[in-house]
Formats: C-alpha cells, sequence, structure tokens
C-alpha cells in the first residue's frame, strides 16, 4: 500500500498498478510549492531550472524533479545528496545511490497542470499524462499516430468524442514507447492499441509486433481531469520467468 509518507506538498499517491505505484504531481502556480521543491533538486538541476525564460516551464520541471528526487529517496532510502541520475544510450535515465545503478525503474510526464510519476522495484516502465483540448490539428495528429484500424475508428467519431479517442490512443502509446526506451525511433502509427482496451477497457496486454517475446501490460489511468496510461513489463515470480 502507499504510505502516508510518502505524499508531499505538492504530490500525493494517484494509484497502484501491479507493483508499479503511479503519484500525482500539482503543476499549479505556488510560491511555496517551487521553494520546497527548489531545496530538493542539485545544483545542476538548480541551474538548469534558472535557464528557463517562461515561468512555466520552469514550474513544471522545478516541481515534477523536486517530487521524484523526494519519492526516489524515500524509497531507496538516501538523502538528495547521495541521489545522481543517469542516462542509458536513448537518453532514459536512471538512479544511482553514492554512484552506484539502482534497479529501481522510473518515469515522468507532466502536462500543463498535472504530472505523473510512476515508480516500481524493478522493470522497464513509462509514464504519460495529457490535457484533452480541441485541436485544430487533430486529424494531422491522428494521422501521424494512429495505426489504420484505429484512424478508422477515429473517423466513426464525432464532435468531443474524437478528442477523447485520439488522446487515450496517444498516452497509451507514449506510455509503451517510454517503457520500451528507444525514444523517438519507433513510429507510433505502426502499432496499435489492443482491441478491447481500444474499445474502452481500462486494462490489457500487449505486444509490440517486432519485439513478440516481452508481453506488457497497459492500463488506461485517465479521468475527468486529463488523459494518462501507464505500461509496465510484467516482473517474474521467483518460481517463473516472464515472455522476455
Amino acid at each position: 500500500m502507499l504510505r502516508s509518507s510518502a505524499v508531499g506538498w505538492w504530490w500525493r499517491p494517484f494509484t497502484e498498478v501491479a507493483e508499479a505505484a503511479v503519484f500525482l504531481i500539482d503543476l499549479a502556480p505556488d510560491a511555496a510549492h517551487e521553494a520546497r521543491a527548489l531545496e530538493w533538486l542539485s545544483v545542476t538541476e538548480r541551474a538548469r531550472s534558472r535557464r528557463f525564460v517562461h515561468a512555466g516551464p520552469r514550474r513544471r520541471f522545478t516541481l515534477c524533479r523536486g517530487a521524484l528526487r523526494a519519492i526516489l529517496c524515500h524509497r531507496l532510502g538516501c538523502d538528495s545528496q547521495r541521489l545522481t541520475f543517469g542516462t542509458s544510450s536513448h537518453g532514459k535515465p536512471f538512479a544511482r545511490v553514492d554512484d552506484m545503478p539502482e534497479p529501481i525503474s522510473f518515469n515522468v510526464s507532466h502536462g500543463r497542470s498535472h504530472g505523473l510519476i510512476a515508480v516500481a522495484p524493478r522493470g522497464r516502465l513509462g509514464v504519460d499524462i495529457e490535457e484533452r483540448r480541441a485541436r485544430e490539428d487533430l486529424e494531422d495528429l491522428a494521422d501521424a499516430v494512429l495505426g489504420p484500424n484505429e484512424k478508422r475508428e477515429f473517423g466513426l467519431l464525432r464532435g468531443d468524442a474524437r478528442t477523447q479517442f485520439f488522446f487515450r490512443m496517444w498516452t497509451l502509446k507514449e506510455a509503451l514507447m517510454k517503457a520500451l526506451g528507444l525514444g523517438f525511433s519507433l513510429d507510433p502509427a505502426e502499432f496499435e492499441v489492443p482491441i478491447a482496451v481500444r474499445r474502452g477497457a481500462t486494462t490489457g496486454t500487449f505486444r509490440f509486433p517486432d519485439r513478440p517475446r516481452v508481453l506488457w501490460r497497459v492500463d488506461d489511468l485517465g479521468t475527468e481531469d486529463f488523459a494518462a496510461a501507464l505500461a509496465l513489463e510484467p516482473i517474474p515470480d521467483r518460481c517463473g520467468s516472464s515472455d522476455g
């Protein structure tokens, strides 16, 4: 269960999926929250924060990174000075304590008003959050993001249902791509969300067409306020093994 000690001034437990815990971050302007978050940042991160020209991106970076550090330190039993980050060859970050890599897995996503942080003891995961809003370029985005069957289903919808469907597909695909950890080398139009999830199921399983050995779990975490999704690589138990 999520513990009350993992609740911060500007973040709180949101949900749990298998071994993953997901936290919701409040990104609304709040001077006290930003000051508290800054206390968690390293010297390099504070300098990075100051380089943002606009207040919105600076606030979102500060609050998300501060919450991430606080959550990871709580889980790893270390203070912020001992926690550093490395990056994989595709740019995905990982945690270090005293310069030693930790198996803990995490991922961060933010929109304008909310952010999500997903954490698991190990294994790959990805999370995505998007503010739903009407867009003039929705048709172009759908053409770039959706696969053939998804495009047909999108074309049958009208009004707000189209927006809802698109952002649901987008977050599910973004979460899967972030979990895989290959950056922008993967085309989201080349794979499709499982049909049961497209038709309303909140959870399902998925295999990348060119990487079928790993069976991923996908969960729709969307609320009335935002679209969101989590992708998780199942962790094998001690007596068995995963598909991958």
